[in-house]
């Protein structure tokens, strides 16, 4: 086997070559004798803290039949919906919906997050209660108010087809369907959405010019507040992070005073988790309205309003959150209109075009069934 990094930027080839080599050392003993490694590209400057579990390492083979599964339909107990119906590649594999219906025509209670960069997550949903992609994926597939159909019966009816029962045999050795095949199979496709090839990629690079607007932007982004200072920012950093705008913490960011949803509390069953969710990576941002779990702002206007002057005070408030103001004793972040402007423009950059439209990600049933 070889991997071929010619023509690849240079931000590429330290990844490409560990992951290549990582996958090579254990992908004989768990998956089909011929298959070959999945070569994850992404940039250095994003980092390998993430885990593929040894038994699941991830495949050309695997992540293509993972990409089938994704769209089709029958993975669902009424045949109606599938993964696709509430993750779109057009939307950053979001829906548009505050609550996406599910196979029975019910709503889901959280809004669907976006599949972007699941690589480095390592707490899954809302509420951070699945440790594993693998263990993630099976919670809407067998939820009764989502896709609503049991694993043995997912794998029953693909065995049923011409179409599956080789592609097993080539991504897992062995042409039996079983339940922990399709979450594999699915796991290995989802770690592949990769976005990293935004306006703000390339400003990172050197090879962007951004506007005075966007830098502006950027710089309130990152800084935090302090008037004594003369300093203006809008705190962003604290929570979203900084080259990949994502980190695996949970907050809660003031929504409400009483919870009508306690969010990490229900897993956690800790009083401190009141109200406390994932921080979403706003790569995409601008794509993936409406925001918050429960889908109540329509606009990113709405979301630094929100932020700006109408954050709700309540006992597990985050720490960043409270009392930051860009006026001296201010109770609230008070950006003007402007900065707002300045901020939405900035997140405009974290747009990634040839994400939402790369080939790799779209339904290949169209291709097969034209």
């Amino acid at each position: 086997m070889k991997t071929v990094l010619t023509n690849k930027p240079g931000w590429l080839k330290a990844s490409l070559v560990c992951a290549f080599f990582i996958s090579c050392g254990i992908i004989q003993s768990f998956q089909g004798k011929n298959t070959e490694p999945y070569v994850l590209q992404y940039p250095a400057n994003f980092g390998s803290r993430f885990v593929i579990p040894a038994n699941n390492p991830t495949t050309k083979e695997g992540v293509y039949l993972g990409r089938l599964l994704f769209y089709d339909k029958a993975l669902s107990a009424g045949n109606n919906i599938s993964c696709e119906s509430c993750h779109q590649q057009r939307q950053a594999f979001t829906d548009g919906k505050a609550f996406s219906t599910g196979t029975d025509g019910s709503l889901t209670t959280r809004s669907s997050m976006s599949l972007t960069n699941l690589l480095w997550v390592r707490n899954f949903f809302w509420d951070g209660r699945s440790p594993g992609l693998e263990e993630q994926v099976k919670f809407p597939l067998t939820n009764e108010h989502e896709m609503g159909q049991p694993l043995s019966e997912s794998a029953k009816k693909l065995s049923q087809t011409t179409l599956y029962p080789p592609l097993f045999a080539k991504a897992f050795g062995s042409s039996l369907i079983t339940e922990d095949k399709i979450l594999k199979a699915l796991s290995q496709f989802e770690r592949t959405l990769i976005s990293a090839s935004s306006n703000y990629d390339h400003y990172l690079a050197g090879t962007f010019k951004p506007t005075t607007q966007q830098l502006r932007g950027l710089q309130l982004f990152e800084n935090g507040p302090d008037p004594k200072r003369g300093i203006r920012g809008a705190n962003c950093g604290h929570c979203h992070g900084g080259v990949k705008t994502f980190k695996e913490l949970f907050h809660n960011n003031g929504l409400d005073s009483i919870a009508a949803d306690i969010g990490r509390e229900q897993f956690t069953g800790q009083a401190a988790d009141r109200a406390r969710f994932r921080i979403p990576t706003l790569r995409n941002i601008m794509l993936t309205a409406p925001y918050m779990h429960d889908g109540r702002f329509t606009t990113i206007e709405q979301v630094l309003d929100h932020y700006s002057e109408h954050i709700v005070q309540s006992p597990t408030l985050s720490t960043f959150l409270q009392d930051i103001s860009n006026e001296a004793g201010g109770k609230n972040l008070a950006l003007t209109k402007n900065e707002k402007a300045d901020l939405a423009a900035f997140l405009g950059m974290l747009t990634d075009s040839s994400f939402i439209s790369n080939p790799a990600f779209s339904n290949p049933h169209l291709v097969l069934n034209p």
